[in-house]
């Protein structure tokens, strides 16, 4: 029995040659980008506004990311504070070459957000 993903579609993006370090590999750093990106959309529609990243309170690399896969950022709502909004993050990959509506998943993690005022202050969700 495969793993069922948790949460909303968010953001769909291609794994690009740009993306990677010299070996070829996908930086770690561009998928936690694009995680953090997807969590940032989904809290802002929560918040009613503006939010910012606070924290990345895990996150488990499980498989590797390769050019050519698709990423698909699934964002589930763990929490929500006064001010803070603290969701899960999944990233699965389309292979390039997979079998036809295969996914993987290949990192999970849990962010935090803040909604904020134009001078960046905290100010409470409604």
């Amino acid at each position: 029995m495969s793993e069922q993903k948790k949460g909303d579609l968010t953001i769909r993006v291609l794994a690009m040659p740009a993306d990677t370090n010299p070996s070829g590999d996908v930086f770690g750093g561009w998928l936690l980008s694009q995680m953090d990106i997807a969590g940032g959309v989904f809290c802002r529609k929560i918040a009613k506004g503006r939010v910012v990243t606070v924290a990345i309170d895990s996150t488990t690399f499980k498989l590797p990311v390769f050019v050519g896969d698709t990423l698909c950022c699934y964002v589930h709502l763990i929490k929500k504070g006064r001010t803070s909004i603290t969701v899960g993050i999944e990233a699965w990959v389309n292979r390039e070459f997979g079998e036809e509506g295969s996914s993987i998943k290949v990192t999970e993690g849990e962010y935090t957000y803040v909604k904020v005022d134009e001078k960046r202050n905290p100010i409470p969700i409604a």
